[in-house]
């Protein structure tokens, strides 16, 4: 883990997360054992007044590498425990064992996705455990070690995370087995006992940051953009630095034992803000298991995930749209990602096919309600293989909001 900070003497800093390494007073937490890989979107830019001194993170380096030493201490003595226990995770058997269900979910411990799988999975019966990259939590799955794994998909704000939806048509075995929406609930943390009067800068991920713009301009504070808010969180509690805020989860502040100076620090946008995620498994062990969270207060829906390639690209998406509409399925969301089996469609121009043109092909991914045994479900389809290159249900399943739960 590396924690750099520039010289003490800066001006006022620009904070964005395309340009990380040109502002005032940036802060790097990565953990080889947790890395977070970051959500690459545009952000808006925060202007913070001039430090008036170097903060107590930057003499920090000593600590910072003695807490990576300790985090792969500690994931080396779990390696050993379970070798002694007899070897690494049995294979997963879908919880029929009686043993805990283990949950995988990325991110770091105190992360809104670990957050996302305690909600899922509130039992005392489940194993969640982080994984550190994106790719890790389809991993676990294929080999077993993961009963289930929780993955961010969308915020409403700023739309879906790309990266794991490409990871769901790379892993054809992984399917999409459960939905969770959830409101945001951006915390200001802070050490146990610090004034409020006493700290001099908020610290969080760019994507926290852009959502408490307006609250954090009320603050009048220093504001660093950081990889990963949960290990900020760790990072202050475990160094004990009391001017220093961090925007994160509840579940940073039990994990960590931070204070919460303010829940629901995120500037209200009119029809609120949400994350959704998707619960991951593999289809032999769809059956028995399943999140455990109680129905009080969700509103639910069955929906199923479809992707496709089109034969004549595009210009044929409204064919596959009335396909399901004609049929009274109704499509909730479509979206589509690069081809990458075969990125290229040449498309021939004239009827003496010596003039060609080539674009860039994309397979389109659709939600749509109801599930894949539906009849009319089942029937559009079966008539999407008359157009469609290849067709793959990434999932049928239930869906769950839960509107005001904070």
């Amino acid at each position: 883990m590396a924690l750099r900070l520039p010289p003490p003497a800066a001006s006022a800093a620009n904070i964005t997360s395309k340009n990380r390494g040109r502002f005032a007073g940036r802060i790097d937490i990565r953990a080889a054992a947790n890395q977070k890989v970051e959500h690459d979107r545009s952000r808006e830019v925060y202007t913070s007044r001039p430090r008036k001194s170097p903060s107590p993170l930057g003499t920090a380096e000593e600590m910072a590498s003695r807490l990576g030493h300790d985090i792969a201490v500690a994931n080396l003595e779990r390696l050993f425990r379970q070798q002694t226990a007899g070897g690494d995770r049995p294979p997963a058997d879908g919880g029929s064992s009686g043993r805990p269900v283990r949950v995988a979910y990325q991110g770091s411990r105190g992360s809104y996705c670990q957050e996302a799988a305690a909600r899922a999975f509130p039992s005392s019966a489940c194993e969640a455990f982080p994984c550190a990259h994106m790719e890790d939590a389809f991993a676990v799955l294929e080999d077993h070690s993961a009963d289930r794994a929780v993955v961010p998909a969308e915020n409403s704000l700023d739309g879906p995370i790309d990266r794991n939806l490409d990871l769901l048509l790379r892993h054809p075995g992984v399917r999409i087995l459960g939905e969770l929406v959830l409101p945001v609930n951006h915390c200001l943390l802070s050490l146990p006992g610090a004034p409020r009067s006493g700290l001099r800068r908020v610290i969080s991920h760019p994507q926290a940051l852009s959502h408490c713009r307006r609250s954090l301009e009320a603050l009048d504070l220093e504001v660093d953009e950081v990889c990963s808010a949960a290990e900020a969180a760790q990072f202050v509690a475990e160094n004990r630095v009391a001017d220093t805020a961090v925007i994160g989860s509840k579940m940073a502040a039990r994990e960590f034992g931070l204070w919460v100076l303010e829940p629901d620090f995120q500037d209200q946008h009119l029809g609120g803000n949400f994350n959704r995620f998707l619960q991951l498994g593999l289809p032999s062990h769809a059956q028995g298991l399943s999140s455990s969270s109680s129905t009080s207060g969700r509103r639910s829906e069955q929906k199923t995930t479809v992707a496709f390639t089109l034969e004549d690209g595009a210009s044929d998406l409204f064919r596959a749209m009335w396909i399901f509409e004609s049929r009274g399925v109704k499509v909730l969301r479509v979206d589509h990602r690069p081809n990458r089996t075969k990125p290229l469609r040449v498309v021939e121009r004239g009827g003496d096919g010596l003039e060609t043109a080539t674009y860039l092909d994309y397979v389109f991914v659709l939600d749509l309600v109801g599930s894949a045994s539906d009849p009319a479900v089942e029937a559009a389809l079966a008539q999407m293989t008359e157009i469609a290159g290849f067709v793959r249900v990434l999932g049928s399943y239930v869906s769950t909001c839960h509107p005001g739960i904070n």
